[in-house]
């Protein structure tokens, strides 16, 4: 029975080899999505020149959720004449 032996050993080595390369394709999309979020430029802030989210057009409400909770409106990025005052928030928490 040197032949099963043989056989698992094998078996073993390519489960190791498989879960590495599914570690490694892991980490290269979670590299590549982090360069590409952090690449899109979306629009929303000047954190080149001032250091600060611009929130110039939001609402004394939406200012005050990004201080206190970090979240930015949905309608931050985007130019659009037909959103009012609360365009684009729903719901909360």
């Amino acid at each position: 029975m040197e032949w099963w032996g043989a056989v698992k050993n094998n078996m073993e080595v390519k489960k190791n080899t498989l879960m590495w390369v599914i570690i490694g394709v892991l980490f290269l999309s979670v590299l590549f999505l982090t360069f590409k979020l952090g690449s899109s430029g979306a629009g929303i802030s000047d954190i080149g020149t001032t250091g600060k989210i611009d929130t110039t057009g939001w609402t004394t409400n939406e200012i005050m959720n990004y201080e206190m909770h970090g979240t930015i409106p949905a309608r931050a990025g985007k130019i659009s004449a037909t959103t009012g005052a609360s365009g684009g928030m729903v719901g909360g928490c």
